[in-house]
């Protein structure tokens, strides 16, 4: 009896064991964000925002977000991150926002315990994705600064199977 096989699949099982831990320790990215097949929108030019209140981490928000177009009287994407004194996340909010929301881009020192506040304001569907850490990041852009991308059906398939392998191995 040949033990190749064998040997093979006990290769590809750890490797997908350790791709799924990869996969939890990771943040967030545009390459989580698969359109199967294009919306319409409620009205013109109707938009999405990640939308949190008070998560953990950007993971966090994102992964729990609703699905749902934003209002008709905002036209941005809001986003507060609130960080301890090391750089790590304590709270993140995001949510759809009228023009007076953004005004107050920007970090700032918090009283609290030498915690820093960073927001950002952005324009586009889901440009929320990424978190302000610092003044660089922490601005109104009235454009979008990230996309989603779509992706061809064979990822979606090769993407979902790697997902189900990593609910069974766990």
């Amino acid at each position: 009896m040949e033990t190749w096989p064998a040997v093979a699949w006990i290769l590809l099982v750890s490797l997908i064991a350790g791709w799924c831990k990869t996969l939890q320790a990771r943040d967030f990215t545009a390459q989580d964000i698969i359109h199967l097949y294009p919306s319409t929108t409620p009205y013109p030019g109707g938009f999405k925002c990640f939308t949190c209140e008070n998560a953990a981490d950007n993971f966090e928000c994102n992964r729990w977000a609703p699905d749902l177009y934003c209002p008709r009287d905002s036209r941005y994407c809001y986003t507060q991150h609130i960080m301890d004194s090391s750089g790590e996340s304590v709270l993140v909010t995001k949510r759809c926002a009228s023009l007076e929301h953004c005004l107050e881009a920007g970090c700032q020192e918090s009283k609290y315990r030498g915690q820093k506040i960073c927001t950002t304001c952005c324009e586009g569907n889901i440009c929320n994705l990424p978190l302000p850490r610092n003044e660089s990041d922490a601005v109104f852009s009235p454009s979008a600064r990230s996309s989603a991308k779509r992706h061809s059906v064979w990822t979606i398939s090769l993407l979902s199977s790697l997902f189900l392998s990593c609910l069974l191995a766990t």
